[in-house]
């Protein structure tokens, strides 16, 4: 069977290459998947290109998100024949991944495919979409509802970001999405943002700890700088699920719209999520995103295209999902 294998000697830079490999080779599991799809995340670009420490050993296959049919199981709960999904647990960082058209898992790992989701808009949601949804999650549970004002999408061209906004839309709220790239507006609007507000608008600190209260909510998938401008702007009582940091971790940001304005920073984790908040976000998804919406963001790929792709999503160059038929 195909994967891709990156390779790595001594301290030279690690190579990727898609190679022919044996189900032998897999790593211990007790469930085996025919691998259908993956998709392309910033993990993904880093394990098949630096590493950025998330690789323990070489050779590795990365992939941290993958969806397809249980070939067999020796746990009950999977039969052959099963569609299911997996997103985080540290598969494609630590464990072998899904670049590959076999994948070998431990049960704990995998969720069944929810009715009305195929294993290729699956991973067109994939770790990015989920973490989405657990972000608007969050977001309700903290009593954000639509009609209260916009709410605001960081990186909304991304990933995360262009999830995020078409579930926001689909649930009839106003949202205004954040870009550094102008060409993207027109997407975004097709996702179903109202606004667009360009990222030198929100991108720096400013001495003032609070300014006007503007979003209702915010999903922010950038983190730095922004994320602490972004703080100062929240209305009264309002949540900011935070789920990244492609601008930076450091967060130059003050304690005050925390103590005047009971502003709430949520932190958002895909990886080691339980099990049942895992059941109740795919259900989510496949209740409130749009499969149409959903289709305009995918770039098809193959195993052949994932070295350059994994560079480019590195550079921010990557708009919306990348879906990995893996077999093509």
């Amino acid at each position: 069977m195909k994967a891709l294998v990156v390779r790595k000697e001594g301290d030279e830079k690690p190579v990727a290459s898609v190679e022919d490999i044996t189900e032998d080779m897999l790593p211990e599991g007790d469930v085996t998947v025919a691998v259908e799809y993956s998709t392309v995340n910033y993990k993904d670009g880093l394990c098949i290109g630096p590493g950025g420490g998330l690789v323990r050993s070489y050779p590795h296959v990365p992939g941290i998100d993958f969806s397809g049919t249980v070939e067999s199981s020796d746990d009950p709960r999977y039969a052959p024949g099963d569609k299911v999904v997996l997103t985080g647990w540290r598969v494609g960082e630590v464990h072998w991944g899904g670049y590959a058209q076999k994948a070998r898992v431990k049960a704990d790992w995998l969720v069944p495919l929810p009715d009305g989701l195929s294993t290729r808009q699956a991973m067109a949601v994939g770790t990015a979409g989920f973490t989405s949804m657990l972000a608007v999650m969050a977001l309700e549970d903290h009593g954000l509802k639509p009609g209260q004002g916009p709410v605001l999408v960081t990186g909304a061209a991304g990933g995360v970001g262009s999830v995020a906004v078409a579930i926001l839309a689909a649930k009839g709220y106003e949202v205004a999405g954040v870009t550094g790239r102008p060409e993207t507006a027109d997407y975004l609007k097709s996702l179903g943002a109202t606004q667009i507000v360009p990222r030198e608008e929100i991108n720096e600190t400013t001495k003032r700890p609070l300014e006007k209260e503007t979003w209702a909510g915010c999903v922010d998938a950038v983190g730095g700088p922004m994320l602490a401008r972004v703080l100062g702007q929240m209305q009264y009582g309002a949540s900011v699920s935070a789920v990244g940091l492609a601008g930076g971790a450091a967060l130059p940001a003050t304690v005050i719209p925390f103590l005047l304005r009971g502003v709430n920073l949520l932190g958002i984790d895909s990886v080691m999520r339980p099990y049942e908040d895992r059941i109740r976000a795919w259900g989510e998804i496949a209740a409130h995103l749009p499969m149409d919406t959903l289709e305009a963001m995918i770039q098809p790929a193959t195993l052949a295209d994932l070295p350059q792709l994994g560079a480019d999503i590195l550079k921010g160059q990557i708009k919306g999902r990348v879906v990995v038929d893996v077999n093509a």
